[in-house]
């Protein structure tokens, strides 16, 4: 399974980026997709799914600021983040969920306040 992550960068608080992952090696449509993120000295967490089907569940911390999408014919997940914080810095990962295949690279999402 191939999973490539982009879209990260530094942003200034309040500001917007949008994450994309390109998925590859698996039946992109027939899984649950994930977005997670990691800070050094941390668990990784998950801050957003969503379903084969297209409903999306997301984290209390990121709940009305993130939206979680997929196209399926792209075999690609985005994660559009909006009203960035300070604390949304974090190497930021997308994988299946809820079993994860292995961990790829992640994109670094850093806020300044």
């Amino acid at each position: 399974v191939q999973l490539q992550a982009s879209g990260g960068g530094l942003v200034q608080a309040g500001g917007s980026l949008r994450l994309s992952c390109i998925v590859s090696g698996i039946r992109f449509s027939s899984y649950h997709m994930g977005w997670y993120r990691q800070v050094p000295g941390k668990q990784r967490e998950l801050v957003a799914r969503i379903g084969y089907g297209g409903s999306a569940n997301y984290a209390d911390s990121v709940k009305g600021r993130f939206t979680i999408s997929r196209d399926n014919d792209k075999n690609t997940v985005y994660l559009q983040m909006n009203s960035l914080k300070p604390e949304d810095t974090a190497v930021y990962y997308c994988n299946t969920w809820p079993g994860t295949k292995s961990w790829a690279k992640g994109t670094q999402v850093t806020v300044s306040s």
